[in-house]
């Protein structure tokens, strides 16, 4: 009995060992939640306007220097799978939704191959698996913004992606020749056989509503980037929802432009940065941009000849655009900006974020001049 004593004493002792170990481990743990939540909140707090491929590739970037994302999609794609799921089950379009999410998805690389997975035979030759993916959640839940949300949180995803709007909405070109061209997809195509350039676009209906969400976040952003992106038909579109342009007008956040290192044949044929502000500011009737940054690398042109075959340049910047962006109170950065991957010209992601990171680590970057 007495060793029976001695047994249960020694148990006791390393019970109450266990427990205060578990509580110093768990009061720990709880330092560090709390460390890296305060950590987090003070990361640079970054909207992202936009959609198509140049929107994704930025987000990839972006979330290493914070996770304080929110990625605004425009939803007036009418092509491609995109388009064949918006016409046939009546939803918004998913593809720019989808790419945004996997751009800032925290899975398994394979994961991540399927979602961007396109059939090539049959009656799905074309779809990617992630529309499909998308559409069911939207079937499943009866509503496109719940979908979104239910699959950010099955992908664990940096931040947040919403639809610009969730009302359905095309796009409308008018073009110098007088002519109306409806539909996102026939844009650049029409353009391009009437050679005539876009005089103005405008959406239909013209008081679309945005989220709720994404007036909130322009409102509590550090910074707002518009770009990279198709100008006519990614970035403008998402400025053209009621109550956007207000609401960037009115935020403190810094108002980032970031135009394509190229010009888009059917869209911006022989533009310069100067021409993407002013069509900007021409289709807001507001000078909104704070900061503009732009490639300075003369790219060869062997190295972009199938680019020059459809007529595309560079966007560049001269003496004289300085002069006047200079004017109009926008801060210039240049810096080599170009990343030439499969011989697909595009922004280097990192070193676009490499700046904002310096602009929110210094009151002033200082390359801005």
């Amino acid at each position: 009995m007495k060793y029976l004593f001695y047994i249960i004493d020694i148990v006791g002792i390393i019970t109450l060992i266990l427990g205060i170990a578990f509580f110093i481990r768990a009061k720990n743990q709880i330092k560090k939640d709390l460390s890296k939540r305060k950590e987090e909140f003070n990361k640079p707090r970054v909207v992202v306007i936009g959609g198509g491929t140049g929107q994704s590739i930025f987000l990839r970037g972006l979330k290493k220097i914070t996770p304080n994302i929110t990625a605004v999609v425009t939803v007036a794609d009418d092509g491609g799978g995109s388009g064949i799921l918006r016409s046939d089950l009546g939803m918004l379009p998913p593809g720019d939704i989808r790419n945004c999410l996997v751009a800032l998805a925290n899975i398994e690389p394979t994961m991540q191959e399927v979602m961007q997975y396109r059939f090539e035979e049959g009656g799905l030759k074309g779809q990617s698996f992630g529309n499909l993916f998308l559409a069911a959640m939207n079937g499943l839940y009866g509503n496109f913004e719940m979908a979104v949300y239910k699959l950010s949180e099955i992908f664990n995803i940096t931040g947040r992606v919403l639809p610009v709007t969730l009302e359905s909405i095309d796009l409308v070109a008018k073009l110098s020749n007088g002519n109306i061209i409806k539909g996102e997809s026939r844009i650049p195509r029409e353009v391009r056989k009437q050679k005539s350039k876009i005089e103005e676009i405008y959406l239909e209906p013209k008081d679309a509503k945005p989220l709720d969400e994404v007036i909130n976040s322009i409102y509590e952003a550090d910074y707002i980037v518009m770009g990279p992106g198709s100008l006519y038909t990614s970035i403008i579109p998402n400025l053209l929802v009621d109550g956007m342009v207000k609401a960037i007008k009115e935020t403190k956040a810094a108002k980032i432009y970031i135009p394509n290192v190229m010009t888009q044949p059917g869209e911006t044929d022989k533009y310069d940065v100067l021409d993407h502000i002013k069509a900007i500011n021409k289709h807001t009737k507001e000078d909104l941009i704070d900061y503009i940054i732009v490639n300075n690398e003369i790219i060869p042109d062997s190295q972009f000849e199938k680019y020059k075959k459809d007529g595309a340049n560079q966007v560049l910047l001269d003496k004289y655009q300085r002069n006047v962006l200079k004017s109009m109170g926008i801060k210039i950065i240049e810096d080599d900006l170009i990343e030439i991957k499969n011989d697909y010209i595009r922004h280097h992601a990192d070193s676009i974020c490499n700046i904002i990171d310096n602009l929110a680590l210094n009151s002033s970057y200082d390359k801005a001049r």
